[in-house]
């Protein structure tokens, strides 16, 4: 840490592989199916509501076509469902499913039983750090990456 108490560029660079660790461990902690882009489109759905393709494409860093193809798939299972704006009926919104929902809930579920067995193995004192460290894990991952890299 520097003098105002901030992780310096080293320690940052080691939460960045730690970070880069736990992505490969959750990837491999879910249960097969879907791709991590079509997960990562479920839960922003989930999570933020109906949006237009163009918004989505940008919001999961992939181009508009690939989305289109993507959310295709989604809808053709019944993850997705598009419906027209309202005030604007060129203008098609995105939503999850109940169906999209109860899949990614099913999801979750085998992550944690998975992570809970490995989590068992764990000392008590590392248990009790990773439980500590929740709030900064969940505030860092509501950190908005737009203020720090514009391209994405």
């Amino acid at each position: 840490m520097d003098a105002s108490g901030r992780l310096d560029h080293d320690q940052a660079a080691a939460v960045a592989a730690v970070l880069e660790r736990l992505f490969a461990l959750s990837r491999r902690l879910s249960p097969p199916g879907l791709s991590l882009t079509a997960v990562a489109t479920l839960s922003t759905l989930e999570r933020s509501g109906p949006h237009r393709l163009t918004a989505l494409a940008a919001s999961e860093g992939v181009t508009q076509p690939a989305m289109t193809q993507l959310v295709a798939r989604l809808s053709n299972a019944g993850l997705v469902t598009r419906r027209a704006d309202p005030d604007d009926g060129r203008v098609v919104h995105l939503e999850i499913t109940d169906e999209g929902k109860a899949l990614l809930a099913g999801r979750r579920g085998v992550r944690a039983e998975r992570l809970a067995a490995l989590l068992a193995r764990l000392d008590p004192a590392d248990q009790a750090a990773l439980a500590a460290a929740l709030p900064a894990m969940q505030a860092l991952a509501g950190q908005d990456l737009q203020a720090v890299n514009p391209e994405s």
